[in-house]
């Protein structure tokens, strides 16, 4: 990376990794907290002040998105951290839980993720996208496994309102960041065409990677409503849990290290996006099988847990940059906008159908929906190839899919030998 990329990727890195600190720190106790409020002893709206978050994300990513085309990506992104800073003081505020509700819409409308990833694009060169969206996923693993053990000790110390009002300082502190240390944005945005909504919409690379975005996080945030439940018949307290969490995110940190970087830059991302994807659905059904014993191996799920992470961190580092490579610039915010709303109704709908099959069909039908998911997705992308490493600026989306190469640098012998590139070939949907 040159001196202009790292300073992207690291200011860019620590926005999200200060937003999403606040919002983890919250996740663990936010059931407990918010019922002892006016209004808390309804598990239904319990449920929606923890949901309606990632609703009012969903809504907003793809106008975020396309503003950030139009008006620039530094001046949508601090308006979504003042939007985001309110919404923590008015949730440190509330009184009961209907104003939490509020302050939580209110958080999630600060929906900024497609603006930082597509200034994140912008301005890094394809041959390191994928080592600077991964450093963006790291800030985010870590901020979550951190949160697992800072989240129980600060909700002692300054209860649920303090958690609130420590968000919207880090969300401050991201403004700074923005203002300060971010580079220059390109300019991307004078006498350029706009690329539409419904061009977005019909590009089956895209659609392909939006698919998976959607599943990927479904599934993720459905597997948390029963693992917790399986660590403790394994013998841990669920204050505890962090010690099997941490061990397994820093440890997946490292192979996605060794692995993804290396087998990309020879050719093999392909290989290796497949790979995660099957993963993911073999520690599902692992997890299935580890549901119907009665005390589940401690060691075994920190096994399951390791390599569901492995798989995670290597799909978050992939997607956001083949997504950002597919898009062309005067369309990424858009792409980017769609890519971020199926991301936040993954989560959406991995917590109220996660729930409700955990609830109605047990645990094993949880992680038996989950890996069926994981298959179908796997099926989706098995016949996708590589973009080209970049589009003319200006340029249209091209009309055929464009996905991973299906080998190694022999298969791809027209490609520059760098890494994260392929041609573009016809794939349907």
């Amino acid at each position: 990376m040159t001196a202009t990329e790292r300073r992207a990727s690291a200011s860019l890195a620590s926005i999200f990794a200060l937003r999403m600190l606040g919002l983890f720190l919250v996740l663990p106790v936010f059931a407990l907290e918010a019922a002892r409020y006016p209004g808390g002893d309804d598990p239904a709206r319990v449920g929606l002040a923890m949901g309606i978050y990632g609703l009012s994300q969903g809504l907003l990513q793809i106008p975020f998105g396309m503003a950030s085309d139009w008006l620039g990506r530094k001046k949508v992104i601090v308006a979504g951290l003042v939007v985001f800073a309110l919404g923590s003081f008015v949730a440190a505020w509330a009184p009961d839980l209907t104003w939490l509700i509020i302050g939580r819409s209110l958080q999630g409308a600060g929906a900024i993720s497609a603006a930082v990833t597509a200034l994140l694009a912008d301005t890094t060169r394809d041959e390191v996208r994928t080592k600077a969206m991964a450093l963006v996923g790291a800030s985010i693993g870590l901020m979550f496994a951190l949160s697992l053990v800072l989240a129980p000790l600060l909700t002692a110390q300054i209860g649920l309102a303090g958690l609130f009002g420590l968000t919207g300082a880090l969300a401050i502190a991201g403004i700074a960041v923005v203002v300060w240390w971010v580079p220059p944005e390109p300019l991307l945005h004078v006498n350029r065409p706009r690329g539409s909504l419904a061009e977005v919409l019909s590009h089956p690379a895209l659609l392909r990677l939006d698919l998976g975005v959607f599943i990927l996080h479904a599934v993720q945030l459905a597997m948390w409503v029963a693992i917790p439940a399986l660590l403790v018949q394994a013998g841990l307290a669920s204050s505890s849990h962090w010690q099997v969490y941490l061990p397994a995110v820093l440890a997946s940190f490292l192979v996605m290290g060794c692995t993804l970087f290396p087998l990309a830059k020879r050719g093999y991302l392909r290989g290796v996006f497949l790979g995660a994807v099957g993963l993911i659905a073999l520690v599902q059904f692992g997890l299935m099988a580890a549901s119907v014993q009665g005390a589940p191996s401690l060691a075994g799920l920190g096994v399951l847990l390791f390599l569901f992470f492995c798989g995670f961190n290597i799909l978050e580092a992939c997607q956001p940059s083949l997504a950002s490579r597919v898009a062309p610039a005067h369309s990424r915010g858009a792409a980017l906008g769609v890519y971020n709303t199926l991301q936040s109704l993954g989560f959406f709908a991995g917590g109220a159908l996660g729930g409700w099959l955990a609830k109605t069909a047990g645990p094993q039908a949880l992680f038996a929906a989950c890996g069926g998911l994981m298959l179908l997705w796997l099926l989706v992308a098995w016949p996708m190839r590589a973009p080209p490493r970049s589009l003319p600026a200006g340029s249209s989306l091209p009309p055929e899919g464009a996905n991973f190469p299906r080998g190694g640098p022999a298969e791809n012998s027209a490609l520059p030998p760098t890494a994260e590139s392929a041609a573009v070939q016809p794939v349907k949907l």
